[in-house]
């Protein structure tokens, strides 16, 4: 009776634990955001998304993360399906390179790529600036920095799918007649769709949220070349505290509907499939 009692109380002193911690890592700052963002009322939250700063940093954001999502769900995919289907030499090391972007601070990435497409000293920039291509404080050059930082994400999700999965599925798909793309369409793609799901949805909140290697390659230049995070922490610097969390709940908000969508899918799935 007393180990009974004895294992409720470490149950809740546990569970205490995870709730208080919970609290003072993600539910009270959040609420911070959101009281903030709100105190100069509806009007004040709304005239800080008017701004022409806040709407460059949006558009700069948006396209960034709409360009990143398809360039590495494709790599992703590709470099999934030849890790996982293929034993070569330099297997190991071509994953450790894929990985390469969780290991380095984002700064250094940032440093890393204007050190080769900046105009004046970089490797590559004089001979992309001959050609009237500016990469290194533009648009370019952010998504680059973007693509970097999010590149593993797809690929580390899926490989270990398709290695649990192994070859049998598309080896019978092929021996029935079926094509490549089939053999992805009707047999890959549905086994492999909730690890591409999670890989996108990761590579997403990174795009957006992409903080460091941005602001070296962008020069954080506001209403040309900030992205949203930039524009929250340079708004919080000039004492625009407002304009700074109406920015902050705005990239909260992305990854609310980022989860409600997953949500959605899981649901619609698992409606779809009962079996599963």
């Amino acid at each position: 009776m007393q180990s009974a009692n004895f294992g409720k109380s470490q149950k809740w002193l546990l569970i205490s634990i995870a709730l208080v911690y919970l609290a003072l890592v993600l539910v009270i700052p959040a609420l911070v955001v959101f009281v903030e963002a709100f105190r100069d009322g509806i009007g004040g939250f709304f005239t800080a998304l008017q701004s022409r700063n806040f709407q460059k940093a949006m558009e700069l954001t948006l396209i960034a993360t709409a360009i990143t999502i398809p360039i590495n769900t494709l790599f992703g995919l590709c470099a999934a399906w030849v890790i996982a289907r293929n034993r070569f030499p330099g297997r190991a090391l071509l994953i450790s390179i894929i990985d390469v972007p969780f290991s380095i601070s984002p700064v250094v990435a940032g440093l890393m790529l204007v050190l080769l497409y900046g105009e004046r000293m970089g490797w590559l920039g004089p001979l992309f600036a001959s050609m009237g291509i500016k990469i290194i404080f533009a648009l370019p050059g952010i998504v680059l920095a973007t693509i970097f930082v999010t590149l593993p994400f797809v690929a580390r999700e899926v490989i270990p799918v398709l290695e649990d999965l192994g070859p049998e599925p598309e080896e019978a798909a092929r021996t029935l007649g079926a094509n490549d793309w089939q053999t992805f369409y009707r047999v890959i793609l549905p086994n492999i769709r909730w690890g591409l799901i999670y890989g996108i949805l990761l590579t997403n909140a990174r795009a957006l949220g992409e903080f460091g290697a941005v602001a070296v390659v962008s020069g954080s230049i506001l209403g040309r070349t900030s992205t949203l995070p930039i524009f929250v922490e340079q708004s919080y610097q000039n004492y625009q505290s407002v304009a700074a969390f109406s920015a902050a709940l705005v990239l909260a908000g992305f990854g609310v509907l980022m989860l409600i969508g997953k949500a959605i899918l899981e649901s619609y799935y698992l409606k779809k499939s009962p079996s599963h």
